[in-house]
């Protein structure tokens, strides 16, 4: 039991000395710390975002060539024939 007193024992409040002292991370004396503002970064594209990808400028007088095919595709359900378009530009 009396290996358990020592810590058991009082219940009393166990305060602070006056000899305490607070660590401090700089000299009174020295210039304060300067914070600086948070980065702020300015996004703008490049161009206005209309759902064409690649951005491509084929000139004021191109024409645009389109052939429309049926390929063969295997799937795991099995073969099928869908439709196929591919395009470019031309000179006009």
């Amino acid at each position: 039991m009396g290996l358990f007193s020592q810590f058991c024992g009082s219940a009393e409040a166990q305060t602070a000395g006056p000899e305490v002292r607070l660590a401090q991370a700089a000299s009174p004396d020295g210039p304060p710390p300067r914070k600086r503002p948070p980065a702020r970064l300015r996004v703008t594209p490049y161009y206005t975002p209309d759902g064409v990808y690649p951005r491509y400028n084929p000139g004021p007088d191109a024409v645009r060539e389109c052939n429309a095919t049926y390929v063969q595709e295997y799937r795991p359900s099995g073969t099928v024939i869908v439709p196929h378009m591919s395009c470019y530009w031309r000179r006009g």
